[in-house]
């Protein structure tokens, strides 16, 4: 049994015993008033009122802070939409109102498109079903609020909602298709983030090692053609160090995962970044999960059958989107998201919204639990020190895609402002190394080796580097990295054939059913 066959073994423990919601209406399309006012209501809610903190997303100007750096200053009142509404976000966590290094940061983002509802909708249901959870004793949703900040922002796009929601139904009881998806300056959101697809390729070609953070926020901001609403989002990544995310949408029934863009322009190409197995393993926590997502179903549209994948695929193999959300998170912060599309119709009737709550609610407990996959730590100078901006690299010791040779990662992350740090990974044997910057200016570098293994309702593995103590110990650390090494591949040379071969037969039996057009 692989590892996501046991957590999903484990769904009727950890989630389908979860409390039932009180005192909101599931079936019925909320407007900004109402939204706003449910928002308000869980937060001022007796027992949850310490665990949620409501507040709006600012769009501001980079200014220099008094300590030299650019950054925003705190009292800035600047963050409306093109049309003046706000984009609130309700956290929800032990932690509240402040990031606490060791405890990871989530999100979830509804309405990016003002007329796909779904996620609005679910996620007003989901902020009071953690609440309700948490009051009364869940053990599933209590560890995950105790363990994690959780972000939910119901709509990025409240402006294209209102004119969405004005338009009439037609004879099939449907929204036109287009109504509202824009912002009130008629800007798709999710082709208004700065194109680093663009700029990623060209490293790749050039053979350029910078793979992350490759846009300075100054350099993007001065772009006369962001929207309030992206600024207002980019700014968010730039002050709260999120760790993994989705953005929900509709018009399909699928997990999509980066790159969203194309390497060559054309419109469909597989568009495979560092982390590609990583992305398909996250896709799936929410697909499999899915009441239908995943299994045979009627496609929305008939050359888009994804349940043959489980209900995943890549963006770039469906289709390029460059400038889109998804893969600015992963190129610009340490933050990884993926697209879930929720349903067929953009705009269903407010008597499918139970429906469609039951059929995800497992998905979106599930998939938050993946923020604490993989490692996370600090890293410091020797006396507790910590030490921002260090590069935290991966290897994978034994990838069975490279004949279980030791393989690096082509994507860092960095550690946060605290020294903190956070890596989603799959299970495996990895070599991490840490490379930083002393004050005069020479390079440091560290490593240590570790075995991952991902649990259910466990944090991730704790990997700390302290750098003078790690230097000091290098011989004995490389020699414990060999050891581990020489052990994974040969784990891995013997599971090689059994995988190739697996592999070769579900390519042939893929491939006779689409010769026999099933």
């Amino acid at each position: 049994m692989d590892r996501l066959s046991f957590w999903l073994a484990l769904l009727p423990t950890i989630v389908v015993l979860l409390p039932n919601c009180r005192g909101f209406d599931i079936a019925k399309h909320h407007n900004y008033e109402e939204l706003q006012e449910e928002m308000r209501l869980v937060s001022e809610d007796e027992k949850c009122k310490d665990i949620t903190r409501l507040y709006d997303l600012k769009e501001g100007k980079l200014a220099t802070l008094p300590d030299g750096r650019k950054g925003f200053l705190e009292n800035d009142p600047s963050g409306l939409t093109v049309q003046g509404r706000k984009l609130t976000v309700i956290e929800l966590s032990k932690y509240v109102g402040k990031h606490t290094p060791g405890i990871p940061e989530f999100k979830y983002i509804g309405n990016m498109h003002g007329n796909e509802v779904d996620g609005r909708e679910l996620l007003l249901r989901l902020m009071w079903y953690l609440c309700d959870g948490y009051k009364n004793g869940n053990t599933t949703i209590m560890w995950l609020l105790e363990n994690t900040r959780i972000h939910l922002m119901p709509s990025m796009n409240p402006d294209g909602w209102e004119e969405a929601n004005k338009g009439p139904r037609n004879e099939k009881g449907e929204k036109d298709w287009l109504n509202g998806r824009a912002n009130a300056n008629g800007v798709d959101l999710n082709r208004n983030f700065p194109n680093l697809n663009k700029i990623m390729y060209g490293y790749e070609k050039e053979r350029y090692s910078r793979n992350n953070h490759l846009e300075k926020l100054s350099q993007a901001f001065s772009s006369q053609d962001l929207q309030p609403e992206t600024k207002m989002v980019m700014r968010w990544l730039f002050e709260i160090p999120f760790v993994l995310s989705a953005n929900m949408h509709n018009g399909a029934l699928v997990a999509n995962y980066p790159y969203d863009a194309t390497r060559s322009g054309k419109q469909q190409e597989y568009a495979k970044s560092p982390d590609d197995e990583l992305f398909q393993y996250l896709s799936r926590c929410y697909s499999i999960p899915h009441g239908e997502m995943a299994k045979n179903h009627t496609p929305c549209d008939k050359n888009e059958d994804f349940s043959k994948h489980d209900g995943i695929t890549n963006g770039g193999d469906w289709y390029s989107v460059p400038g889109g959300m998804q893969d600015y998170n992963y190129l610009e912060t340490n933050c990884f998201e993926i697209t879930l599309e929720l349903g067929c119709d953009k705009f269903p009737p407010a008597t499918e919204l139970p429906k469609i709550w039951d059929e995800n609610k497992n998905s979106l407990i599930f998939f938050m639990m993946q923020t604490h996959i993989g490692v996370k730590g600090t890293v410091q100078f020797s006396e507790g020190t910590p030490v921002p901006n260090a590069e935290i690299m991966l290897y994978n010791l034994a990838d069975i895609d490279n004949k279980c040779q030791e393989t690096y990662i082509n994507h860092d992350v960095i550690s946060n402002k605290d020294g903190d740090y956070y890596r989603l990974l799959k299970d495996g044997v990895y070599r991490i190394a840490v490379e930083i910057n002393d004050p005069e200016g020479n390079i440091i570098q560290a490593s240590r080796c570790v075995v991952v293994k991902n649990e259910p309702l466990r944090e991730a593995q704790v990997v700390n580097f302290d750098l003078m103590s790690l230097y000091q110990n290098r011989d004995e650390i490389e020699n414990e990295c060999v050891l581990l090494k020489k052990q994974a591949q040969q784990t891995c040379l013997k599971n090689l054939d059994q995988i190739q071969l697996k592999r070769m037969f579900e390519t042939f039996y893929q491939d006779l059913q689409e010769e026999r057009g099933l």
